[in-house]
């Protein structure tokens, strides 16, 4: 099941916002800690459709109760006699408040800081209190911190248990909690509704997840990061998935080490793992192995785990070249379009490694170029390029511009990429924000360049990495559905 959280602040808006959620939900969570007048919770519960869990938590619970106790104390009492399907109390409350009716009563251990210790005294705990469901919330903003989460989740237990994950990898959990059998996850109605930061929304959920077809035997594809890019990739990816009638979602995941990453994975039966720019050179730390240019530049866009461990592949750059050689143009079906050509790369990270082993390897003249000029010195080094300091080059003459970073300067100074170092007649590349466009592509065309569409490297690459994950071509009308927002 999925738990809409619903936090108004009027009684009059609590009314609509439990309507629209149970037109969405299967369960309903009204939380009275933001309500400015005290609530008749029977009216504003009485026309939804759907159950609906009454709570009232103190900040330290995650909630936003600004009252007394003893006034949180008479909203949770006359809630209960309102009769909900279920009452969320803690042990303290649950004590003094005894049970009424046939409303279910939620026992919830919450910790703000770390996982919560001893699992087996809460089970004791929340059986004196005479519960219904044991609820555990915890920070969660690696899949490290989520994993004992899980595992009191996916544990039998007398008692059934509801976990909230509050952080980056609340959403890990929650997908992973679907799979293993929490009773219901939950979600927000829309942006601007959220009960904590980072809550997903309901459309998230279903738009981007697809999280309703998710069952025990699902296979998840792990996605390090959760940008604008991996959004993108999750949502075309699990719109073929569900086009083909797969079994399979990618699964958004932020570790904080890589020591205990490959037990996890195995223990959740996930056979590859996308990778952001940022995470692909760490993912390279748990590969055995990698294709020619995932070592050579030691930066990869997806590890699939083989018989002999995990195997590192870079795809991005074959059709960000593909684009640029047809960008500058051939003009012979032999010809080699980037050969001998002068090349700038922009930026220092795992975006600007790969295409710079690309174009070297299509035998062009490569200079890199980078705010962290240390950085961008070093891999000029170990790949045998040319070096140009961030303040010459507005003065070096090219043929081809590659940009892969929105600023030349990291830390405190952001310096904006200037579009004088476009020139007529240049071939320019921009994937700085793919797969959008950034400002600087629109520059390019206006100042005469031949210009790589970042729309066209993005779907050319999501296809290629679609075929390394099933064997099978990505579905077109899947493409369209996944950009469709």
């Amino acid at each position: 099941m999925i738990c809409i959280s619903v936090t108004p602040e009027s009684r009059q808006l609590a009314k609509v916002d439990i309507y629209n959620a149970a037109n969405q939900c299967d369960l309903v969570e009204l939380c009275l800690d933001r309500l400015h007048k005290e609530p008749d919770v029977k009216d504003m519960i009485s026309g939804s459709k759907k159950p609906v869990l009454v709570s009232c938590r103190q900040p330290e619970e995650g909630g936003q109760f600004d009252g007394t106790e003893d006034e949180r104390m008479t909203l949770l009492r006359q809630a209960i006699l309102a009769e909900p399907a279920y009452i969320e109390l803690d042990p303290v409350t649950a004590q003094k408040i005894p049970r009424f009716g046939k409303t279910q009563r939620v026992i919830s251990f919450a910790s703000s800081t770390r996982p919560l210790g001893n699992i087996e005294e809460a089970f004791d705990e929340a059986v004196r209190c005479k519960a219904d469901v044991i609820k555990f919330t915890w920070p969660t903003e690696t899949i490290e911190s989520a994993w004992p989460l899980l595992a009191v989740v996916s544990q039998k237990r007398a008692l059934p248990v509801v976990g909230l994950g509050l952080g980056r990898s609340g959403l890990t959990f929650s997908l992973l909690g679907r799979k293993y059998g929490s009773p219901w996850i939950y979600a927000a109605l829309e942006k601007g509704m959220e009960a904590f930061p980072g809550q997903p929304t309901v459309g998230e959920l279903d738009n981007i997840y697809r999280w309703r077809q998710v069952d025990s035997k699902t296979r998840f594809i792990g996605i390090a990061g959760a940008g604008v890019a991996e959004v993108a990739t999750s949502k075309i990816l699990n719109a073929a998935f569900d086009k083909l009638g797969m079994n399979t979602r990618c699964l958004p995941i932020d570790f904080k080490s890589l020591e205990q990453l490959p037990k996890m994975l195995d223990i959740l039966k996930i056979p590859a793992v996308i990778a952001t720019p940022s995470m692909g050179r760490r993912l390279m730390g748990i590969a055995a192995k990698g294709d020619e240019i995932s070592t050579s530049a030691q930066q990869c866009d997806v590890i699939i785990k083989q018989a002999d461990g995990w195997q590192a592949h870079n795809l991005i750059w074959k059709p960000a070249l593909r684009a640029l050689e047809a960008a500058i143009g051939r003009k012979t079906p032999d010809d080699r379009p980037l050969d001998r050509k002068n090349a700038i790369i922009l930026g220092s990270g795992g975006l600007a490694i790969s295409l710079a082993h690309g174009v070297k390897k299509r035998n062009g003249l490569v200079s890199i170029a980078s705010g962290d000029e240390v950085e961008a010195q070093k891999i000029a080094q170990q790949a045998e390029l040319r070096y140009v300091p961030a303040a010459k080059v507005y003065e070096t003459l090219v043929d081809v511009v590659v940009v892969t970073v929105p600023n030349m300067d990291y830390g405190t100074k952001k310096s904006p990429i200037n579009p004088s170092i476009f020139r007529p007649g240049m071939s320019v590349m921009d994937l700085s924000e793919l797969p959008d466009e950034s400002p600087l592509v629109e520059e390019a065309k206006m100042r005469g360049c031949k210009v790589v569409e970042p729309s066209e490297v993005f779907a050319d690459y999501i296809g290629g990495l679609f075929k390394s994950l099933t064997g099978q071509d990505l579905p077109p009308e899947a493409f369209a559905a996944g950009l469709m927002e």
